[in-house]
């Protein structure tokens, strides 16, 4: 036999003494390359049989947060203290109202067997004695001013010189309007007014009665009709076009809701409609609704936007609608793990093995906890096998934390399953994460910004009395909880 060896793909023959036979080289080269394809196969094996638990771990693949963004309204009310109007009106009412300089017969009646016929002057004033007095009641103006007058009868000739007598007497002259805001944003005040006598004034001349009203009302009313003028004339020096466009411009202002961690609001409105006008005993006021949308930026404040031209008074609401925004919460993993190692350092021990570390991130819409465990007996701090989870983020909204649900194993050591299965019930029944402490600091921030003076005698009054959830995101720094939060915002001028 010759003893047949392969040295770089070459064939070596060693001749024996009988027979020396030679394998044909093809053949032998072909047997070869098969052992090598074998070989490598046999190689490719074992290295994916070793690599198998980094392949079944779960790639990190974070949620890409959508823009916090949602509906919202602001009120922009202007009010107006009615005492403040009250005193504007009044500078314009001159304080003698009328004045009274008629001549009239007074005196029909047999003196003596003579019939007298007797011409007598009525002359007096009537003036204001009191300050105007508005208050509002169910959407309307009411207001009031005292009056007082005095006034003299006497004869008109040397035959009834002695005839003399005077009276005087008090009113109040009470109005009612009803504010009207006009498309083109002026103000109209339909108002109807009367007298209210105390004491009708009569003048007492020979035994007989003269009612003087007659005399005193006409100039009165004629004089009412220009404080009419004067009143419409005040309540649009408000200007309610300029103060609604100031308002309009103030709610493009950026607001920042949190400082730690800084938290802004950027509100676009797109429209605005009347909301109506009230008055109560003290206040007017007319409301606007500005209706658009409110984005809240984490970290940097947003870009500046460039508030448009007060568009058009659109269709009437009823009332200001609710001013809503997202508030976002965010949990960091670092925090989950840290309460994953407290549950389990309280949970009873592992029966041969123990925890070395836990690794938390996200992963296609769920979160993966990796739990390092090794045998107790290997005092090595880098020994370990990892087990991986996953499991679903749920929020529990009254009370304020998170937790994990269906929990499931993708990636562990056969050998490991009983100590896994003693960690699953843990976890899922006690590692919940508490976010109610960070929850109420940013809305008692937020409400706090939200309240703050504006320029040119405007301010802003907000307050979130509501919030809940809007979705569940995990990013890759932490598990970000948005709620939507609804109250109410107001953009103020006045009182």
């Amino acid at each position: 036999m010759a003893a047949v060896a392969v040295a770089d793909g070459e064939l070596i023959t060693e001749q024996s003494e009988d027979v020396m036979t030679t394998a044909p080289t093809s053949f032998l080269r072909r047997h070869l390359a098969s052992i090598r394809s074998g070989g490598a196969a046999l190689a490719l094996g074992l290295a994916s049989v070793s690599s198998a638990s980094a392949a079944d771990k779960p790639p990190q693949a974070p949620d890409t947060v959508a823009p916090f963004t949602t509906e919202s309204r602001i009120s922009a009310t202007v009010e107006f203290g009615l005492h403040a109007l009250a005193t504007d009106i009044s500078d314009d009412i001159p304080r003698r109202l009328a004045t009274i300089d008629e001549r009239v017969s007074c005196v029909h009646r047999r003196v003596l067997g003579f019939r007298v016929n007797a011409n007598c002057d009525i002359y007096g004033y009537v003036e204001r004695s009191g300050p105007v007095s508005i208050y509002g009641r169910d959407g309307r103006i009411y207001g009031s001013v005292p009056i007082y007058g005095a006034l003299e009868g006497q004869g008109a000739n040397r035959f009834t010189a002695r005839i003399h007598g005077e009276t005087e007497a008090s009113a109040t002259i009470e109005a009612e309007a009803r504010p009207r805001l006009n498309r083109d944003w002026s103000l109209d005040l339909n108002f109807s007014d009367g007298f209210h006598w105390s004491e009708p004034p009569i003048l007492h001349v020979l035994g007989r009665e003269i009612p003087l009203a007659k005399y005193a009302e006409p100039r009165m009313r004629s004089e009412l009709a220009s404080v009419r003028a004067r009143a419409l004339a005040a309540v649009r020096r408000l200007d309610l076009h300029a103060k609604a466009e100031a308002a309009w411009q103030h709610a493009f202002e950026p607001i920042e809701l949190s400082d730690n961690p800084p938290v802004w609001l950027q509100v676009t409105p797109q429209n605005v409609a009347f909301a109506g006008i009230g008055a109560n005993s003290t206040v007017l006021w007319g409301s606007l609704e500005l209706s658009g949308a409110a984005q809240t930026f984490v970290g940097q404040p947003p870009p500046a936007v460039t508030a448009p031209a007060l568009p058009p008074l659109g269709h009437e609401v009823n009332q200001p609608g609710t001013f809503d925004v997202i508030l976002p919460v965010k949990i960091g993993y670092d925090a989950i793990k840290d309460k994953l190692m407290q549950v389990i350092a309280t949970a009873p021990p592992l029966a041969g093995f123990l925890l070395r570390n836990v690794e938390v991130y996200p992963s296609a819409g769920q979160l993966v906890i990796g739990l390092q465990i090794t045998k107790a007996s290997d005092t090595d701090a880098n020994s370990g096998r990892w087990v991986y989870l996953t499991g679903a983020v749920q929020v529990d909204q009254g009370g304020h934390a998170v937790h994990l649900s269906d929990l499931a194993v993708v990636a562990g050591d056969e050998g490991m399953t009983d100590a896994i299965n003693q960690l699953l019930a843990p976890i899922r029944d006690k590692a919940s994460v508490d976010y109610s402490v960070a929850y109420e600091n940013l809305l008692n921030a937020a409400n706090a910004k939200l309240t703050r003076p504006l320029k040119d005698g405007f301010r802003m009054e907000g307050h979130l009395s509501s919030a809940q959830l809007e979705k569940v995101y995990l990013p890759a720094d932490g598990v970000v909880i948005a709620m939507h939060a609804t109250g109410t915002m107001k953009i103020l001028y006045g009182l």
